[in-house]
Parts: structure tokens; C-alpha cells; sequence
């Protein structure tokens, strides 16, 4: 009985780390790839971002929702900043999509006569009933607009005033694009230890793997702000839909799934806030898993039954499989435990997978950090390398973290979207954060 319980150890233990290196092989995939066709995709964004616009008559209108739950500290600054927008005033219309429970709405308020003052169209869409939560309020807001271009933003993010002069080009010019997606930045990177690292981690994303997803004509997930989207093509997928915990990756997929194609813009960025201390950040990372295996468990069946060709179905598959790192680095530490200490023992097999696993899962992904850092910031890559391996420790920490999200949805669990809390320079109040009124 003993052999054959250490036999299914063994077997468990062999299915996590070839699960981390189907996770490690896509990383390693992207930085090649990244690597390969950087200058010459740099160069051709250069190109489309430099054609010119049709003149301001000519230019289409645009909608910009902001989306907010209780965020009087920050929705002043966004709006100002949505306000300053370069684009025709009779072709810009602002909603604030607030289901805000504290008060925050007259801030909205105030913010928006500001803008109406100076003849911008741009009202307040306020929701006592939070059904869908943000899908549910983003969707609202397109019943009351029929702008052909919708741009979303975070209450947190601060558009740059030339934001819609350059991320409009390549929607403008390509009919089959329907969805144009910002390189986010951060207000707050170097605050602290928790914000340094988040910076790092996410320059990786955007700056290699986003930016990668798009040069290679995978399927670009929508990262929920600093987006614009084409109207006909959030319909045409069936609107915005509040059964996950992740609408931003569900429309953008089921958009994609139906033939449209997605934009990463590396050299626009939109600076935004991070969350300052491990806690919230700990929040936010299990909301997103959460909301990855939801998505997964939803959408895969289609990506399989879609036209996508065969290497865009797989890489979405990794893709959307990655929120089940934190689980894979648990199942094989604890099985790897057993199976070491009083079970089978380190086989040759197993052994590889594991080097394997390890150097993929973290050189690969110090790599692409450091080609991050360099790409976004023109960081100096020996400087950045001295403090990655806390980088590393605190990525792993937020693995960890996310691992119940995943179980949650296993054991079919679905929970309230939480949203998490940005003061703006403000003192956060403990109801920024609660996920029901």
C-alpha cells in the first residue's frame, strides 16, 4: 500500500513540473521571440503612430468611461486629466461610471461640472444596485452613447493630454482592429520595496510579454485600462458581462475569438498608482488569478472551436493556464517532499524536470525583467540585476497568495469583486475596498 501511495507521489510530482515547464517553455518562447523582432517592431509602431489624423472635422467621436467604487481621492485628478484630453470637444464625451456608497459621487460631480463649464459633454452614471459590478457599470454606460470608439481608464490612471492624438492612429487607419491597448506606468514605483517590485514585474509583462503577444499575433488580453476599444466590436462579442472577475481578459478573448484583432502600443503610456503594501497587493493578485480561472474555465472550450490556428490556441491555453502557477509551485514542493524524503526517491525524470522548471520558471523570468527594465525604462541591466532576486521573492510571494482563487473556482465558489483601494495621495478609509455596498 505504501509503494503505491509513493507511486501516485511520484506521479503528482512529475505532472506539476511538467506543468511549470509548459508554463516555462511559453516564457522562454516570449523572450526569444521578444529578442528576434524588437527593433523591427519598435520601428514599424514609430511608423503608424507618426502617420498623420484626418482633420478635426473628420476625427470620429469618442467616448471615455471612467469606472469608480468609492474613489473620492482619486476621480478629481482622473477626470481633470480626461478633460485635458487633445480631441475636438464636440467629439469628446466623458462618463463617470460610479457606483460609489460613501459619498465619493459628489466629488464626481463637482469634477465633471468643471468639465461641462467648458462645453465637454460629461456626465454621471450612478448605480445604487452594483449588479456586474464594473462590467455591469461599464455596460451601462454604453446604453447611453452610441460614440463609435469607447477609451477606458482606472479612477487611479492620469492620461497624458496626447493620449487620443496617438493611440486613435492605428484604430483609425485598420478597420479590423478593435482594440488598441496602453502600455500602464506608475506614479509610485520607487515608494517602497512592495512598489519597486510590483514595477519590475509589471514592466516585464507589458514591455516583453504584452508587447511579444501582439508582435507575434496572439490573442492580447485587455489589461482593464488605458484601452480604447471599437464600439461595433464590443457589441459584435456580446457586450460586457459580469460572471467573472475578469472582464477585461473575457471581452477582449471573446472579441478576438470572432476574428478582430488587438494592438499593444509600447511607447504610450499611461501612468497609474500601485498598491503600496503587501496586503492589498495580496488582494489584488488573488482577484486576478481568481478571475484568470474563471475566464479559463469559461472560454476554452471556444478558443478550441475557433478559427484561431493551432499556435494561437495553444499559446492561449498557457495563457490563460498560468494562473495555476502558485498551485503547480505548491503541489510540487509538497509532493516533492514526500517523494524525496520517504518515497521514490529523485529519478533521473524527475530530477530534469525540476532543473528544467527552475530555470525556466526563474532565470527565464529574471531575463525577461531585465529586457523589461531596459525596454521601458533604459535601465542599467547590471544595477536592476543586483535586486532581482527580491523581485523574484515577492513574485513568488503573490503566487502563493493567488492560489485560493484558483481553488475557489475548482470548488465553484464564485465571490464579489474587490476592488482594490487607491487613495491618490489620501488617506484610504476601510470601505474603498469592499466589493458589495
Amino acid at each position: 500500500m505504501l509503494h503505491f501511495l509513493a507511486e501516485i507521489d511520484h506521479w503528482v510530482l512529475l505532472l506539476a513540473l511538467a506543468g511549470h515547464c509548459a508554463l516555462g517553455a511559453s516564457i522562454t518562447w516570449l523572450v526569444v521571440q521578444h529578442l528576434r523582432l524588437r527593433d523591427a517592431a519598435m520601428a514599424e509602431e514609430a511608423r503608424v503612430l507618426g502617420q498623420p489624423l484626418p482633420s478635426d472635422a473628420a476625427l470620429p467621436h469618442v467616448l471615455v468611461q471612467i469606472p469608480t467604487f468609492n474613489e473620492g481621492g482619486l476621480i478629481r485628478r482622473a477626470v481633470a486629466a480626461v478633460g485635458a484630453l487633445d480631441w475636438p470637444r464636440d467629439r469628446l464625451h466623458v462618463q463617470v461610471c460610479d457606483d460609489s456608497t460613501d459619498g465619493s459621487t459628489a466629488a464626481a460631480e463637482t469634477a465633471l461640472a468643471a468639465l461641462q463649464e467648458r462645453g465637454i459633454d460629461a456626465v454621471l452614471l450612478h448605480r445604487t444596485n452594483r449588479a456586474g459590478f464594473k462590467a455591469g457599470a461599464l455596460g451601462e454606460g454604453l446604453r447611453r452613447s452610441d460614440a463609435e470608439f469607447v477609451a477606458i481608464f482606472d479612477a487611479d490612471y492620469v492620461p497624458p493630454r496626447d493620449f487620443l492624438r496617438r493611440a486613435m492612429r492605428p484604430l483609425i487607419v485598420d478597420p479590423g482592429l478593435a482594440l488598441v491597448q496602453a502600455r500602464c506606468d506608475y506614479l509610485n514605483g520607487d515608494a517602497n520595496e512592495m512598489t519597486y517590485a510590483q514595477q519590475r514585474i509589471l514592466d516585464a509583462h507589458f514591455g516583453v510579454e504584452q508587447a511579444t503577444r501582439s508582435w507575434t499575433d496572439r490573442v492580447l488580453p485587455f489589461n482593464g485600462t488605458c484601452g480604447i476599444f471599437r464600439r461595433r466590436a464590443i457589441d459584435a462579442a456580446g457586450g460586457w458581462r459580469g460572471d467573472t472577475l475578469a472582464e477585461d481578459l473575457d471581452l477582449s478573448y471573446r472579441i478576438q475569438l470572432l476574428g478582430w484583432r488587438a494592438r499593444f502600443l509600447v511607447t504610450v503610456a499611461v501612468p497609474g498608482e500601485l498598491p503600496e503594501n503587501r496586503t492589498t497587493w495580496a488582494t489584488q493578485q488573488h482577484r486576478w488569478n481568481k478571475g484568470f480561472a474563471e475566464v479559463a474555465r469559461k472560454l476554452l472550450p471556444s478558443v478550441w472551436r475557433s478559427r484561431l490556428t493551432f499556435g494561437q490556441k495553444l499559446a492561449s491555453t498557457i495563457h490563460l493556464g498560468g494562473c495555476a502557477f502558485g498551485a503547480l509551485v505548491a503541489i510540487a514542493v509538497v509532493s516533492g517532499i514526500i517523494d524525496f524524503t520517504v518515497g521514490i526517491g529523485p529519478t533521473p525524470l524527475a530530477l530534469f524536470l525540476l532543473a528544467l522548471a527552475v530555470v525556466q520558471g526563474v532565470g527565464v523570468a529574471m531575463v525577461m525583467m531585465l529586457l523589461g527594465q531596459r525596454l521601458v525604462r533604459g535601465a542599467d541591466m547590471w544595477t536592476e540585476a543586483r535586486r532581482l532576486p527580491a523581485v523574484i521573492a515577492i513574485f513568488l510571494y503573490g503566487a502563493m497568495a493567488s492560489i485560493r482563487g484558483v481553488v475557489e473556482v475548482v470548488g465553484g465558489r464564485a465571490t464579489g469583486f474587490v476592488r482594490t483601494p487607491k487613495t491618490g495621495g489620501e488617506p484610504a478609509r476601510q470601505d474603498q475596498a469592499r466589493g458589495a455596498p
